[in-house]
């Protein structure tokens, strides 16, 4: 009995000292992440151990990694700081201080935040001009309810720290596009984000969940993208790569997904594949209903060390290729050192060789032992920030 006894003191003691370093103010995120046990992936290494993000945010940055390269671009010489300050939406004369004037109006580059939380009801899609960043981070930000974002003809852009759901499609009409200019714009899906002949782009640290059609969409020769530390839940079509079977522009598309978090309540795509090529890696997927990864049109895929763990019942098979063909529309998938649990399966390619992303020095990162995919995708989705700790 006062074994016991003294055992509970020890753990109490324990815990009171994991707590205490956890808020002691003079320790680094990383500190305090490796005293309790976590561990933070490659990207959230780069920027979160520091305590003054709030100051340095344009840091943020350099820390991509993947097909979207460093961010760069996005920072240096000529940055405009904007700050959004009225949740308000006009689709053609936009106010300045509302979300719109500052991602469509203002050229160059531009670096948006907040000044506090906010639900944004845009009234027709938000189209995004080249090099800019939207930064969520500090503040609870919803883009919900009606029309969602859109990268048209864009390069250079950042979406960081937001939350977007129940997105609705858009009748045609009118709205200020990604240069300052009043343009036309055709039928729109309900997508959360919506890539469209864009390039390099980098998507981070977003909630996605419960769209009229999917939550992330990669079309009409888009390529240079890396997906990074996203939650994705509650939503039938997830992320589709490749804009159709015919739109054969679409082979040079590269992207990269990692560190995301999908599910619960995900159906499938994550992702689907037409034509291009995917690096699918340390992501965590928790169930699926008809599959979790699937292809046409000749994509080449690399699956590596994730973890999937399959629905308790129905479909345990992970991957799903068009006409059931592996060898001829289904493309090449592969999966190198991933972990499968309860009862996951993947139909992997037979023969031939796995092709390398063939990442630049900007790109390459280390990807992590399967393992650990729990741990590196824990912060995934939004993040809540405090005054040094994010």
């Amino acid at each position: 009995m006062a074994s016991k006894h003294n055992n509970s003191i020890l753990g109490r003691i324990v815990l009171a000292i994991l707590i205490a370093s956890f808020f002691t103010p003079n320790l680094t995120y990383a500190e305090k992440s490796k005293i309790m046990g976590f561990e933070m992936n490659a990207i959230d290494k780069c920027w979160r151990s520091d305590p003054e993000w709030r100051k340095n945010r344009p840091q943020l940055a350099t820390c991509s990694v993947g097909y979207a390269g460093k961010m760069t671009n996005n920072i240096g010489e000529g940055l405009i700081h904007y700050k959004v300050i009225d949740p308000s939406d006009d689709a053609i004369n936009p106010k300045p201080g509302t979300l719109r004037y500052g991602a469509s109006v203002i050229q160059g580059k531009v670096w948006i935040t907040f000044e506090r939380d906010m639900l944004i009801q845009l009234v027709k899609p938000l189209l995004i001009s080249s090099f800019t960043t939207i930064d969520g981070r500090g503040f609870d930000v919803q883009i919900a309810n009606n029309a969602c974002l859109m990268i048209f003809k864009a390069t250079n852009i950042i979406i960081h720290s937001i939350g977007i759901h129940h997105c609705k499609s858009q009748a045609p009409g009118i709205v200020i596009g990604p240069n300052g200019k009043v343009m036309p714009l055709g039928q729109v899906d309900g997508d959360a984000i919506r890539l469209v002949s864009a390039s390099k782009i980098w998507i981070d640290h977003n909630t996605l969940s419960n769209c009229e059609d999917g939550l992330l969409d990669v079309t009409r020769g888009s390529t240079d993208v890396t997906i990074s530390n996203n939650w994705f839940k509650f939503q039938d079509k997830v992320m589709l790569l490749g804009h159709d079977d015919g739109y054969v522009r679409d082979q040079n598309m590269k992207v990269t997904v990692l560190y995301n978090h999908f599910g619960p309540n995900c159906n499938q795509r994550m992702p689907r594949i037409r034509h291009g090529y995917a690096h699918v890696a340390n992501n965590f997927y928790l169930g699926w209903l008809q599959y979790a990864i699937g292809g046409s049109t000749e994509p080449s895929l690399k699956s590596e060390a994730n973890l999937f763990v399959a629905p308790t019942s129905g479909r345990k098979e992970i991957t799903w290729r068009k006409d059931n063909n592996q060898n001829r529309n289904g493309g090449e998938f592969h999966s190198i050192n991933d972990i499968f649990e309860n009862g996951a399966s993947f139909i992997a390619t037979k023969g031939g060789k796995v092709r390398k992303p063939n990442y630049t020095k900007e790109q390459v990162f280390i990807v992590a032992d399967a393992k650990s995919v729990r741990s590196l995708t824990r912060a995934s989705g939004v993040l809540r920030c405090g005054k040094t700790i994010c």
